[in-house]
Parts: structure tokens; sequence; C-alpha cells
């Protein structure tokens, strides 16, 4: 670890002010990925990457960046934290990429965040936004999305109000992203004053959710908050509808996925949950779906869900700071660029903001439902 920060600091530092810096030639700027594109998240590491991809392939169609092209290299951590590290090491000291358009996921970021901090090398984060990528503010660390926390707690707002004196149940997972939704969900049941009438923790790779589901219809819950990532949640949601029990449930909008909905099937139709990426039927998205079309094969077409959506929008915010920077492109420069990004419509979400003291782009949060015939989700109005 001392041999792999002295590295990165040397890099950082090997570079005098009047020089360029790493990743940037006359013609090219190097940017990277690292991201889960193997095992059960791939779903959304792939995606983010395609969303990525179509960014890149668009600002090339349009010349580059002040006549510079963009080329990305991706690296796949498996989701595992140690690989991120790995990876990180790898597209910084080999690839001498110039920054990063995701960090992974919350153990694998939190793993190699001390990299990032050392290096000072611009990193966008859109796939996680726990609470240590933004507070305090990191000078390089930017992340796009919602807390998850004050996610679950505008859903649990907006179904209480939907379906007002319900009893409640809560299962969640036993881990930082278990706590996040317990968290916003007892802050929401306080204000609401909400009747909790089961709460349970699973452990993290659960498969079989007969039992806790059981429980929910023994004590008479109403509604259910379900804190599970995707496939426990689609577990839950079909195991209620299986003994007959339809309520209400809600999932945060890491479940927001086409595979997500279509194996809810018909037991998806009480699903709700909020999200700030624009849903793909949106009039508001039409210019995304049509840059979809145009930069992405027919296979990875169909690869696309919400992620590709936030690694566009995150790619986007990114390349509006380097453009902001001329041709005497610095990560320091980038960096206070990318903390003036003001309401940046990107089409693909609501639009992101940041400030010198504030890097996490909160957008505004819309309620969703499931759809079953369409599988797919559903603005509620």
């Amino acid at each position: 670890m001392r041999l792999a920060a002295a590295s990165l600091l040397a890099a950082s530092a090997a570079a005098p002010a009047s020089a360029q810096q790493q990743g940037v030639t006359d013609s090219e700027i190097v940017i990277g990925d690292i991201l889960p594109l193997t095992g059960p998240p791939a779903m959304l590491g792939v995606a983010h990457n395609l969303g990525v991809k179509v960014a890149v392939a668009e600002a090339n169609a349009n010349g580059g960046i002040h006549g510079r092209k963009l080329r990305l290299v991706s690296e796949d951590d498996g989701y595992v934290p140690s690989r991120t590290i790995q990876g990180v090491r790898k597209l910084l000291n080999s690839d001498k990429v110039f920054a990063f358009t995701s960090i992974s996921g919350t153990a694998q970021a939190q793993a190699a965040m001390s990299l990032f901090k050392q290096a000072g090398v611009p990193a966008m984060a859109p796939i996680t936004t726990y609470e240590g990528l933004y507070k305090p503010a990191i000078k390089n660390v930017f992340a796009v999305g919602y807390d998850m926390r004050e996610a679950v707690y505008g859903l649990v707002v907006q179904m209480a109000e939907r379906y007002p004196g319900k009893k409640w149940a809560l299962i969640s997972q036993d881990d930082d992203y278990g706590e996040n939704v317990r968290d916003g969900f007892e802050r929401a049941a306080k204000e609401k004053k909400l009747e909790l009438v089961s709460s349970q923790i699973f452990k993290k790779g659960q498969s079989d959710f007969s039992s806790e589901i059981l429980k929910v219809k023994q004590a008479g819950a109403e509604a259910l908050m379900a804190g599970g990532v995707l496939g426990e949640n689609v577990t839950m949601v079909k195991e209620l509808e299986r003994i007959g029990h339809k309520i209400p449930v809600g999932v945060t909008y890491v479940s927001r996925v086409p595979a997500s909905a279509k194996m809810m099937g018909s037991a998806g139709e009480n699903v709700y949950t909020v999200d700030y990426v624009y849903l793909e039927s949106a009039p508001e998205a039409k210019g995304f779906m049509e840059k979809l079309d145009r930069h992405l094969s027919a296979e990875e077409r169909t690869r696309v869900n919400r992620y590709s959506f936030t690694g566009y929008a995150a790619a986007r915010a990114l390349f509006t700071a380097i453009e902001q920077c001329g041709k005497g492109l610095t990560w320091d420069c980038t960096n206070a660029e990318l903390a003036k990004i003001s309401k940046l419509e990107t089409g693909a979400m609501t639009p992101i903001t940041f400030s010198a003291t504030n890097h996490l782009a909160a957008p505004k949060l819309f309620l969703l439902k499931a759809d079953p015939a369409t599988s797919t989700y559903k603005l509620v109005q």
C-alpha cells in the first residue's frame, strides 16, 4: 500500500504546472472506468459502461474536446474490493487515465478511496452515492445520484400519504446498504407516525424469503418496505403474491431495471419506487433514446437500463468541466470546474448541480409504480 501511494503521489507531483497532465496529449484524452462487468452486479456495471460509451461517441463525433478525441479504458472489478484497488492502480499507473467516470460500488469505493484522494484525479461516482464520497466534500470526487437514506425517506413518505393509516413492515439487508434503508424508513415512520408491526434483517446473499414474508402477513402488515437490492426484492414480491397477501411494496431505485420488472411479472402490480432518472418513455428522454440507437449496437441496446442514463449524465458533467478548462487541461482545473456545474441538463436525468462545498448532485425525485403489462415503471401523478 505504501509503495502504491508513493507511486500515485509521484505521478501527481511529477508533472510541473506547465506540462500536460497525465492522460492528455495534443490529440487525445484518456478516461477510465472501474466497475463490475462480470458477476451478478454486471447488470448495473455494463449498463453504466454503455452510457459512458454513448457520451464518448457523441463527443468524438463532434470533433472531441478542443480537438482531442476521448478514449475510454474500462476495468472489471467483479464487485470485489481487492480487485477494485488493483484496477484503480492499473488505470492510474499503467493506462495513465486523466479521469474516472465510475469508482464502482459502495464497499469497492471505500476500499479505493485513499488512492483517489492521494492522486487527486477527477472521479465521478454515479453507481454508488454512499456518504463517504461527499461528506465532507472531497476535492476530486463528485457523486451523481441521491443519498439512499433520503431516497427511502422520500419513498416511504409518499407511500404513507398515498396509503394512510396502514400497518408497516420492514425487511432490510445486514450491511451498509440495509442500514441506509433502515435509517430512511425510521425517519419517515417517525415523521408520519407509522405503525411498524414487523422489522426483520436478512443476511446478504439470502435467496429464500418465505419465512420473512409469512411473518409480515402474520403481523398484519398492510405495507412493506423491501430493502433488498435486486433479486431479493423480486423474491419477496413474488412470495407475497404466492401467499395471497397483496400489499403496497416500496423498493429502492436500484431495482428499477427492466429485468427486475420482468421477473416480478404480475406480482409487481403494487410495487413503488422513487427515481431521478427519466423513464425511457418520458418526453425529456427522447433525445437520449435516439443517441442510444445511434451509437450502440443492437446487442448493446438490449443491455441498457437506468444505469446507462446515469453513466451518460455523469460523463457529460465531466466532459463539460474538461471543456471549460480549454487546451491547458489539468486535474485541478477540472475539479474546480466540476464544482461550478449548475443545473446541467443532460436529457438522461433531472439537472445536475455541484458546488465547492456540495459534491453530491441530488436531483429531483419522482414517484414511480411498476407496470407488469410493459415490464417497466410508470410515473405516478
